[in-house]
């Protein structure tokens, strides 16, 4: 690869990692911003061919349909949704009714997608009559506990979506369990963890309620061609970025390939793997690439597509979010880094 191309890459990646967190534009249009710098990218290797098109376009017809129906239903259902949440918190409390609905919401992410799971936790959020710092409180754990569950499957956002794709070949041949079997044993523990965080709200004597607008069918609509144009962008950017993470990502041990990877905190997790994961990574450095990008995405507002959402809905600032969300998130970081370096992997190709 020539040192042209290298200059070329390494510049989009920068725009990739920093415009949307410097340009409020950029970050309102990112879909469309990624999707032009995945053009570039596939276009500066001379990546083109029929299979790339292809997959660009077969990858996320799953999780936009899922995004699609899971929306519509929810919109239909919604005052049985929130009839069902005031139920059970009467029945078994606040604390309680905020672990259940966390947990739950987190394991199904994987199968509803992250989106819908943080458009429920909202909802939840609202319906619990929360005061603004619990709120709060409630989204963003709430939104780490969805980030780490969401990845079990293909399904569950674009990150998973993306590396299953990228892997599905050998040595790996990853498919659709891929994920669940390699990161299990971390994402469990960390999702009853974020669960019971969620649950420590300092006002249980909760008084107000944030209102929520509704959803047309358009917006549902919308959403899910977002989604589609976004894991669409991703493939092309992670073919076109692959060569030059092979020269240098590669080359990192476990350990720092980790902590370089919480730059996450200002992308959506899904873009830096796109352009990291490589079939050549054997699983350990799969393993500690992935933590680092699910934990680390949780730190800021752009770092997850959950984040996003909850905080567009709630109108959370970015340095509420942070306050919350960093101290707590550097911690479990560091926490998963001792665990990833005893643990042995799970399995190997």
């Amino acid at each position: 690869m020539s040192l042209t191309v290298i200059i070329l890459l390494s510049v989009i990646i920068c725009l990739a990692l920093f415009l949307p967190f410097l340009v409020h534009a950029v970050e309102k249009q990112l879909e469309a911003f990624l999707f032009v710098l995945g053009i570039a990218a596939v276009s500066i290797t001379g990546a083109w061919s029929g299979d790339v098109i292809i997959h660009a376009i077969k990858e996320p017809v799953g999780i936009s349909l899922a995004v699609l129906v899971t929306g519509l239903l929810f919109r239909t259902f919604r005052k049985t949704i929130t009839n069902f949440i005031e139920t059970v918190e009467t029945k078994i409390g606040l604390k309680k009714t905020i672990i259940f609905f966390v947990f739950t919401l987190s394991l199904l992410s994987s199968v509803i997608t992250a989106i819908i799971a943080a458009l429920v936790l909202c909802e939840i959020a609202s319906t619990l009559r929360l005061s603004k710092r619990d709120t709060i409180h409630v989204i963003v754990m709430g939104c780490f506990a969805i980030g780490m569950g969401a990845v079990l499957t293909p399904l569950g956002e674009p990150l998973s979506t993306i590396v299953t794709n990228k892997l599905s070949g050998a040595p790996h041949n990853a498919g659709f369990f891929y994920l669940f079997k390699l990161l299990w044993e971390f994402i469990f523990p960390g999702v009853i963890l974020f669960s019971f965080l969620a649950s420590k709200t300092k006002d249980p004597q909760h008084k107000t309620k944030t209102k929520l607008e509704g959803e047309s069918s358009k917006d549902i609509f919308i959403r899910a061609a977002k989604v589609f144009l976004f894991v669409m962008a991703l493939v092309f950017f992670g073919k076109g970025l692959t060569p030059l993470a092979e020269i240098s990502i590669l080359k990192l041990p476990s350990w720092a390939l980790y902590w370089a990877n919480s730059i996450s905190a200002i992308l959506d997790n899904a873009t830096l793997a796109a352009a990291e994961i490589v079939p050549s990574m054997n699983n350990k450095q799969i393993e500690f690439l992935l933590m680092a990008l699910i934990i680390s995405g949780g730190f800021l507002i752009p770092g997850n597509i959950p984040n996003i959402i909850c905080a567009s809905k709630f109108k959370i600032q970015s340095k509420e979010w942070a306050k919350k969300a960093l101290p707590v998130g550097i911690i479990v970081m560091l926490i998963y880094f001792i665990i990833l370096l005893i643990v042995p992997v799970a399995s190997e190709y």
